[in-house]
């Protein structure tokens, strides 16, 4: 059950892979290999052709410690248990039987191999899902391979060193290899026969020949112990991975190194693999990051070539862009603006890391650690006003006073760093100082920068020139947040010292002053209802009407600091965040608390979509963006006050679409609204949509200006044709001519029946018959439910007497007060059609008298003006 009745897990953006090594497989049907990465509970799909995301897997009950792949499937371990799954996407078997958790999977033709903790190995028939062989290992397991022509064998390496060579098929031990006195790392085999690569823990890459148990070559690497080795065996390449992200690429006919990619991932090289056939290498990091590097240079090195990203740092701040809500802004302690798409993965695009010099570190590539970075942007504020003109995203970061400008049309850093004189001089009191805050106007011409000086100036964003400073000489003791107006004529500051202070945005002069209750720790605003959220260090939070500038609500519940706050696009809802690990929604026309979601782990940042489809957080200690559904769209939500103590805590989403929470919210909504059947036999309407009743009275009117303008041409006439009898003698067929002559003879008009509809309602006699008929003409469609009652005269085929029982049957559900609207239309089109008929019969017309008796709409209108009476009476006194 979700904790939370507005919100509902929707997925997580922004998780590429982990520690997980990635494997790849060639698909006959696709002529392409695939590449699989895991992401915690789930793994991707990738194609090498265009690095596009294919497929999310459904969610696993853990993370996934286990990843390889065939031609035909994929299988993942999750604690002790092992999934295979057709497509990424499709679970065809499960393998249950180990007693812990499995660290190594490797498919071996028919077969699937597998070693648990404890050293279980368990060797399983694919297909029929049972255990072929179990064998009880003396060695800890760390890696397995197949060495080529060795049918039935694995080698499987260990921590203290050594090999062992098994047969799967008897389950005995062929040979064992005493090792190299250091822990077996990774195993590839080698494009030689009986060659197989060996790395080891203290960074050393043997070759060594199984057949004779010789080591052929010995590479060594001075970057830590390898984690992976891959072949690209048309140029006689070996890749080796380490923990500090540099691939080596060794020449085996010189038997040195050919080249290095030095910093190729900000991690340790986790997954490491040559394609086939083609000059491409792939890696994989726990860095969050998954590219494809292309063997092109001049000197025969490698170059980036395709890459998918995330944050390897959390994010700290998330906005959305733009009026469609398909971009989100997002800043990482990584240093880095991003941008994720929540339709596609393609649009997600970086645009860089934050540096002091950014051409300088442009030529420096990723050869090194650039000391050039800047600190993690901690806030940003953004327009699309001016997007293809000049920058219109402005960062704030961590502990400078330096703020920069980036472009969101070109997807990169700006040239402006704005700092004012006064911080780049070193003078003595100025040292520390760091911008807290800023705002772009909506115009995107300028943007106002608050310091901890309790300085606040003006800068021109095109020009990156200084245009004013608020304050003589300063505006606060510190400065927390900024605020402008739409129409650039009133700035907000507010500070340490309790005050909310207004200022002329162009004169920079003091036009207004308003205390508070506390300190200010920072701003969200909705420029369209002038409403200016105010996150105060108390954990409360003050709502400012700005062009009042008066205090209109206060909301209290959060027993933490406040992290972020944001509006709902129509500015009904507030939703705040704090470390409390609570994320609530404030009602502000009530003033009330309408819905908390607790989750594990603090929200640090938050946004809402402008369409007001999602809401997207941020949390601590974690890499994505989590989107939420907002389940008032498309479902009925009660947003009664709740009560903090009834809540639970809420998972964060999941990568893909969590298919059980929608699932849930069909079948399982606490707060959904039944109506009840009827209330003291006042008028009920039937529920239905209005189309099945508004539309019946003008169904003629509605048919005629649907009738196409040119009427449809009749077909051209057939040659005339006299059908023949098989027989040796020519002899014409006019049997069946003769025969539907004297069928239409037969057919007499006065013989026509009744509908089905027609025979039940003559033999109604009870209340309960005329409820079942009428609960028949609540299924019917309009035009359906006007051929019926057509049919009820006697010009149609019906008679009096149907007539007439067709308003007993308006009488008796007009006295029970039941699907009101119905009925009156029923009627009206009972009499449009048979109102002359009716007019000249007095016993329909006694049944029509006694119908107008039964007014309720009197009734009820006397109850309106009962209410509107008290209603006005309580106003005037």
């Amino acid at each position: 059950m979700s904790s939370s009745k507005i919100f509902l897990q929707n997925r997580a953006l922004g998780y590429v892979s982990n520690e997980i090594p990635l494997v790849t497989r060639y698909i006959n049907l696709r002529r392409e290999n695939l590449i699989v990465t895991s992401v915690g509970r789930a793994f991707h799909t990738y194609s090498s052709d265009r690095f596009q995301l294919l497929s999310v897997s459904p969610q696993h009950e853990a993370n996934i410690t286990c990843l390889a792949a065939d031609c035909y499937l994929v299988y993942t371990s999750c604690e002790d248990q092992i999934y295979a799954w057709r497509r990424g996407v499709e679970l065809k078997h499960t393998y249950s039987g180990h007693k812990a958790a499995i660290k190594l999977l490797f498919p071996f033709a028919v077969n699937l191999v597998s070693i648990d903790e404890l050293g279980i190995v368990k060797v399983w028939d694919i297909k029929t899902e049972s255990i072929y062989k179990e064998i009880q290992l003396n060695i800890t397991a760390t890696t397995i391979c197949h060495p080529p022509t060795y049918t039935n064998k694995v080698l499987i390496g260990s921590a203290e060193g050594k090999l062992q060579l098994w047969n799967i098929k008897t389950g005995s031990m062929i040979y064992e290899f005493k090792g190299w006195d250091s822990s077996v790392t990774s195993l590839e085999p080698a494009p030689a026969e009986d060659m197989v690569a060996i790395g080891l823990k203290n960074g050393k890459i043997i070759l060594h020949n199984l057949k004779f148990d010789v080591s052929k070559m010995t590479f060594v690497q001075d970057w830590g112990s390898v984690t992976r080795i891959s072949f690209l065996i048309k140029r006689q390449l070996m890749m080796t991975g380490s923990p500090k992200g540099t691939v080596v690429v060794w020449n085996l006919e010189e038997g040195k190194v050919d080249s290095l990619i030095v910093k190729a991932h900000h991690g340790p090289i986790c997954g490491l693999q040559c394609l086939p056939d083609e000059p491409l290498l792939v890696t994989s990091s726990s860095d969050n990051s998954l590219k494809m590097w292309r063997f092109d240079m001049s000197d025969g090195s490698a170059s980036l070539f395709k890459i998918r990203e995330g944050h390897f740092k959390p994010p700290v701040s998330i906005r959305f862009h733009g009026a469609s809500g398909a971009s989100i802004l997002s800043a990482g302690n990584d240093s880095t603006l991003r941008v994720f798409n929540t339709v596609t993965e393609i649009a997600n695009k970086s645009f860089g890391r934050a540096s002091y010099n950014r051409k300088i570190s442009k030529k420096r590539g990723n050869k090194w650690a650039d000391p050039l970075t800047m600190p993690p942007i901690t806030s940003f504020t953004s327009e699309t006003t001016r997007d293809k003109e000049w920058d219109n995203i402005v960062a704030v970061h961590r502990g400078i006073p330096t703020v920069t400008t980036w472009s969101f049309d070109k997807n990169k850093m700006g040239e402006h760093k704005l700092c004012h004189e006064r911080f780049k001089k070193n003078v003595s009191g100025q040292k520390g100082i760091s911008a807290n805050c800023a705002c772009l106007t909506h115009c995107g011409n300028f943007v106002v920068i608050g310091y901890s000086s309790g300085h606040i100036d003006k800068y021109n964003v095109q020009s990156g020139l200084h245009r004013g400073t608020y304050g003589n000489p300063t505006a606060h003791n510190c400065v927390r947040a900024v605020y402008v107006d739409t129409l650039n004529q009133v700035m907000i500051s507010g500070g340490s010292d309790t005050f909310l202070k207004f200022w002329n945005f162009k004169k920079c002069d003091l036009l207004a002053k308003l205390e508070i209750d506390d300190t200010v720790s920072f701003f969200s605003w909705h420029s369209e209802s002038s409403f200016l959220a105010i996150a105060l260090d108390n954990y409360d939070i003050c709502l400012v009407d700005t062009d009042t500038r008066t205090v209109v609500r206060k909301f209290s519940g959060h027993h933490g600091p406040l992290t972020d706050l944001t509006f709902s696009p129509d500015s009904r809802w507030l939703v705040t965040s704090a470390m409390d690990s609570t994320i609530r929604t404030w009602d502000i026309p009530s003033s009330s608390m309408i819905d908390i979601l607790k989750v594990d782990t603090p929200c640090v940042s938050l946004t809402f979509s402008p369409t007001g489809s999602y809401l997207a957080t941020a949390h601590a200690d974690r890499l994505g963006i989590y989107l939420w559904f907002n389940k008032t769209l498309y479902t009925h939500v009660s947003l009664r006050p709740i009560i903090e103590e009834d809540q639970i805590t809420e998972p964060l989403p999941l990568t893909g679409i969590n298919q059980e929470s929608l699932e849930c919210l069909t079948v399982e909504n606490e707060d959904k609204y039944t109506p009840k059947e009827q209330i003291e036999n006042k008028i009920t309407m039937s529920g239905l949509d209005d189309a099945r009743w508004q539309n019946i009275l003008n169904l003629d009117a509605i048919k005629k200006r649907n009738k196409p303008l040119l009427q449809p041409k009749a077909p051209v006439a057939a040659p005339f044709f006299l059908p023949t009898i098989q027989s040796l003698n020519f002899e014409f067929d006019i049997e069946d001519a003769l025969s539907k002559k004297e069928i239409n003879k037969k057919i007499d008009p006065k013989t026509i029946t009744q509908t089905v509809f027609a025979q039940k309602l003559l033999k109604a006699q009870t209340l309960n018959d005329y409820q079942a008929l009428f609960d028949q003409l609540k299924l019917m469609g309009p035009s359906a439910l006007n051929y019926e009652v057509r049919s009820l005269s006697p010009e149609a085929g019906g008679t009096f007497e149907l007539m007439i029982k067709f308003l007993d049957l308006l009488k008796q559900i007009s006295e029970n007060n039941k699907d009101f609207e119905l009925s009156q239309s029923y009627l009206g089109v009972f009499l449009k059609y048979n109102g002359r008929v009716v007019a000249q019969q007095p016993e329909a017309l006694t049944h029509l008298e006694q119908i107008s008796k039964n007014n309720p709409w009197e009734k009820l209108q006397n109850d309106f003006l009962l209410c509107l009476s008290i209603v006005e009476y309580m106003k005037n006194n």
